[in-house]
């Protein structure tokens, strides 16, 4: 794990304590930390952090933890005004690594690798119809009608080429090189969850 200014913190034992009490494994001087902030503990070759009742709360990837989570490599874990992040030795790096996509309709929370992902009202609703479709190729005539159903008269190609360009600047990590949000030339779009 590595801290702001680039120290490296080692978590070998089975339990890592974070806090402001000079009893912990990692020390963090702030008013902001609780004396017992946090632990990280072992199970196997996993990781998991958890709360221990702080008064700020600790926050993996920008939200923060109702119950343990386990860590994966890359995971920035913010405590007071610390921010960590987490490295896994064990991880097998790919050199295009395939963006993991989360989407809760329910809940209206889409993550992207783990990291909430903030959509527009359009924007989101796109989204689920396309996951909806379970990897179909969609028309700009289905997307219009669904996306904007309150358009009795049509929507027009530049609005959908428009909504699906923002909705990747948000969902891809290069959206000139989309990997999630397809195009298929004269067909329409389709959303990948999975690579093919």
């Amino acid at each position: 794990m590595t801290d702001p200014a680039g120290q490296q913190h080692e978590l070998a034992g089975e339990v890592t304590t974070l806090g402001r009490a000079v009893e912990n494994n990692i020390v963090i001087t702030s008013k902001r930390v609780s004396r017992e902030h946090a632990r990280i503990r072992r199970e196997g070759r996993r990781l998991f952090l958890e709360d221990l009742g702080s008064t700020n709360g600790t926050f993996l990837n920008g939200e923060r933890l109702q119950s343990p989570a386990d860590l994966r490599d890359g995971d920035e874990i913010a405590i007071g005004e610390v921010t960590f992040t987490f490295h896994d030795p064990d991880t097998t790096t790919r050199e295009n690594p395939f963006p993991e996509l989360e989407v809760n309709a329910a809940a209206g929370i889409v993550r992207v690798d783990r990291r909430v992902v903030e959509l527009s009202p359009k924007e989101f609703a796109l989204l689920v119809y396309l996951c909806e479709q379970g990897g179909r190729v969609c028309t700009k005539d289905e997307i219009g009608q669904a996306v904007w159903s309150e358009y009795r008269s049509g929507v027009y190609d530049y609005q959908i080429e428009n909504l699906v360009r923002r909705l990747r600047t948000k969902i891809e990590p290069d959206p000139a090189n989309p990997q999630l949000l397809l195009t298929l030339r004269g067909l329409g779009y389709k959303l990948v969850c999975q690579p093919e």
